[in-house]
C-alpha cells in the first residue's frame, strides 16, 4: 500500500509543482471573471466485438457502453470561490453466453468546497461537502449445480448474488480545512477534521442477535458493524484537482482522494485516484480513456483497479456566465 502511496503522491507532484507555463490569454481573462459559470458535458461511448463460430483465434462477441454526465458549477469574487462538481459514470456489458448483463462501471458523486480567501494570497479557508456513491445494484456472478432427486448434477446455471445495492454504499464527508487555488483547474484542499459516515441498506448487515454464530462470523459490511445501517468515522482528508491540455484536443485530467479515520487505524490511508484522457476528434466525436485505483479496508484489503477505454458521442451543454 505505501508503494501506491508513494507512486501517486510522486506523480500529484510533478503536477502541483512544476513550474508554472504561460496562461493563453483565455486562461487569464478566465482568472479575472467573478460570479457564476457553469459548464457540462454528456458522453456516450460505445464497445463492440463480433466473431462467428469458425473464427478459430480466440474471442467472445459482446457490446459494452458507458454513460458519463459532467457538470462544473462555480462562482467567484474577489473574496469567494465555490465550486461543485457532479460526476455520474454508469457502464453496462452483455457477452455472448452470458445470462445477465454486467456492470462495468458505476460512479455518482457530488463534490462542493466553498472557500473564503486569505487577502493576498492563493490560500482559502475552506469547507468541504463531498457525497458519493452507485445507482444500480452490484452482484456475485457464478455456477449453480441442478441436483435431481438422486443429488445428482443435471445442470449448471449461471447464476447470481446481490452484494451491493442503489446507495449502498454510501459516502458522505464534511469538515473544515484550508484551500490553495491557482485556478479551477488546479487546486488543493486539505481538512483535518472532517467527519465520514457510510450508509448501507439493512439487509447487508441484519444477522439474528440471538444466534451467538452468527454474529461472530460476521463480516462488517463496508465497515458497518451487524445490525446497523450507519458508520461514522473522523479523520484527515486532502483532495487534489488538476486539469490541462498538455496536448492538442488531448486533455488530462487528475482527481485524487485520501482519507485517514483518526478513530482507527491511521496507517490505513483510505485511496480513490482517477486519471482521465479525453481525446477529441471533433465537436460531437469523443476518446475516452480512464484509469481508476481505489484502495479502502473497509471494502476489501487490495488495491481495487478500473479502465475504460472508449469512443462515442459527445455532447457539451449548459455553457453559460454570470457576471456579478
Amino acid at each position: 500500500m505505501r508503494t501506491y502511496i508513494l507512486f501517486l503522491t510522486c506523480f500529484l507532484s510533478l503536477s502541483l509543482f512544476a513550474q508554472e507555463k504561460e496562461k493563453t490569454e483565455k486562461t487569464k481573462k478566465d482568472s479575472i471573471e467573478t460570479g457564476w459559470k457553469s459548464k457540462g458535458m454528456l458522453e456516450l461511448l460505445f464497445n463492440q466485438s463480433a466473431f462467428n463460430d469458425e473464427w478459430q483465434g480466440g474471442g467472445t462477441s459482446n457490446v459494452a457502453g458507458n454513460f458519463n454526465l459532467n457538470q462544473d458549477l462555480n462562482y467567484k469574487t474577489k473574496k469567494i470561490s465555490w465550486d461543485t462538481k457532479l460526476l455520474t459514470n454508469i457502464g453496462l456489458a452483455i457477452a455472448r453466453d452470458q445470462e445477465f448483463v454486467r456492470k462495468t462501471t458505476d460512479r455518482f458523486e457530488i463534490n462542493s468546497i466553498f472557500g473564503s480567501k486569505i487577502p493576498e494570497t492563493k490560500w482559502y479557508y475552506s469547507g468541504i461537502i463531498n457525497f458519493r456513491t452507485q445507482l444500480l445494484a452490484g452482484f456475485e456472478f457464478f455456477n449453480r449445480n441442478v441436483l435431481n432427486d438422486n443429488e445428482e448434477i443435471v445442470e449448471v446455471v449461471q447464476d447470481r448474488r446481490k452484494i451491493t445495492d442503489a446507495f449502498s454504499p454510501a459516502y458522505l464527508q464534511s469538515g473544515p480545512g484550508i484551500l490553495w487555488k491557482e485556478s479551477d483547474n488546479f487546486k488543493v484542499n486539505l481538512a483535518p477534521a472532517t467527519a465520514r459516515f457510510i450508509f448501507v441498506n439493512k439487509r447487508f448487515t441484519r444477522v439474528d442477535e440471538n444466534d451467538p454464530e452468527a454474529l461472530e462470523n460476521y463480516v462488517p459490511f463496508f465497515g458497518v458493524e451487524a445490525n446497523r445501517t450507519t458508520r461514522f468515522e473522523l479523520g484527515a482528508s486532502l483532495s487534489a484537482y488538476y486539469k490541462e491540455e498538455l496536448l492538442k484536443n488531448i486533455v488530462f485530467e487528475n482527481t485524487l482522494n485520501l482519507y485517514s479515520d483518526y478513530l482507527e487505524e491511521t496507517k490505513n490511508v483510505d485511496l480513490d485516484y482517477t486519471l482521465n484522457i479525453a481525446m477529441t476528434v471533433n465537436k460531437y466525436i469523443t476518446t475516452n480513456v480512464a484509469l481508476q485505483l481505489i484502495y479502502d479496508e473497509n471494502a476489501i484489503s487490495g488495491l481495487q483497479v478500473r479502465e475504460v477505454l472508449g469512443v462515442g458521442l459527445k455532447y457539451s451543454f449548459l455553457d453559460w456566465k454570470s457576471q456579478s
